[in-house]
């Protein structure tokens, strides 16, 4: 026996009441006692009950036998609280088990009360209204519950990417400046990201490279430069190598990009990870493993991984990228190079990965590459904007 009984236009918005039961006079009973109020639904055995919560999983009570042919009450219960899509609807145990094992076995599986037979209709009623209340209750939290979440998460997305947009138009910005760079910040974006994942579980690196750092890591890393917008122009546009006075004042660009960072991290009043990300990169991608890098000198481990990491993704785009006073070097001499400089200039380990991915620093080279005549056209606008200022 399966009652259905589909709610019609003027019963939809009243509690919907499933009782499972194996006694037909029982079924009468109850539906009898509940039909003015709610909208009640029977089935009269354990599989029959489970079927009808699969149609209708909107269900707002279920009353439950214990006692049944075939599939008994107490398993159709743990399979309802083994369901998400059900677990949340209420069950009442109604039956004729009066002893004290059976009740607590019956609310260790997640029923919310438990009624014994003979019932009396004004205890059953509101025990009934009660539930009903208190899952009407739960559900108004649950649904606040997940509009919050996902407004959280909206928002989070949201936040993410201003902060994303923000990032690449500042290292935009910087790179406007610079004459000798085309898609540089999006090649060592994407060198940098190559590493980290390479280096994810090597023993030296597992416990700073996790998958939300390496997020960090790629975002952070167009920004690598952004202390050239502090470097003048005479300095900047000079079309041609530095003498030891420039370069001096070039390696500026280092302090000058710690500097902002640490003015927005002043600004915020809390250390972020982020700006740490960025700060160390900005600050030490110029630091050699030897320790004859600058801005002070730091070597081996002192050399926060992130800086590690930038300068072998920086070094490489350098030495494979057209300048005004070279032309650029073929992928297999630049990786000559990086080899070489394993244990002087970079962190060896950090070399043997780049080895180890060098094909896809060969890809990463070309899906980027620069466009024949930019940076002519970019050296030329700008030479001729600086004479104006």
């Amino acid at each position: 026996m399966w009652e259905d009984n589909s709610p019609g236009i003027a019963e939809k918005t009243r509690p919907q009441i499933l009782v499972v039961d194996d006694t037909p006079d029982n079924l009468k009973i109850m539906s009898g006692l509940l039909k003015d109020d709610y909208h009640v639904r029977v089935a009269n055995s354990g599989e029959r009950a489970l079927a009808v919560v699969a149609a209708h999983p909107s269900l707002d009570l279920i009353l439950l036998d214990i006692v049944m042919p075939g599939m008994d009450g107490y398993e159709v219960c743990r399979r309802l609280k083994a369901n998400p899509a059900t677990r949340d609807i209420p069950v009442i145990f109604l039956t004729a088990r009066n002893e004290v094992a059976d009740e607590e076995r019956g609310l260790a599986l997640g029923a919310v009360d438990y009624i014994t037979k003979p019932i009396s209709p004004p205890i059953v009623l509101a025990r009934v209204s009660a539930h009903l209340r208190l899952k009407a209750i739960a559900d108004l939290l649950r649904d606040k519950a997940d509009f919050l979440e996902a407004e959280v998460a909206r928002r989070t997305r949201e936040i993410m990417a201003i902060q994303d947009v923000t990032v690449m138009t500042l290292a935009s910005l910087a790179e406007t400046r610079d004459t000798e760079t085309g898609n540089h910040i999006r090649r060592t974006q994407f060198y940098v990201r190559a590493l980290a994942i390479r280096l994810r579980h090597h023993p030296r690196f597992a416990g700073y490279i996790t998958d939300s750092r390496i997020d960090t890591l790629f975002k952070s890393a167009p920004l690598h430069d952004i202390g050239k917008v502090g470097i003048p122009d005479r300095i900047l546009l000079k079309p041609g190598r530095y003498v030891p006075e420039e370069f001096e004042i070039m390696k500026r660009h280092t302090t000058l990009g710690r500097d902002a960072i640490e003015a927005a991290e002043d600004a915020l009043g809390a250390p972020v990870e982020f700006l740490t990300c960025i700060k160390e990169i900005v600050y030490s991608h110029h630091e050699k493993w030897d320790g004859s890098g600058y801005p002070e000198g730091l070597s081996g481990d002192a050399i926060p991984i992130s800086a590690r990491l930038m300068a072998v993704a920086d070094v490489y785009d350098a030495l494979i990228s057209r300048r005004v006073y070279k032309e650029p070097m073929p992928h297999e001499q630049a990786a000559a190079i990086i080899a070489d400089g394993s244990g002087s200039h970079f962190d060896p380990d950090i070399v043997k990965a780049f080895l180890d991915i060098e094909d896809e620093f060969r890809a990463i080279a070309e899906r980027f590459a620069d466009q024949d005549g930019f940076l002519d056209g970019k050296r030329d606008y700008l030479m001729m904007a600086a004479e104006y200022r």
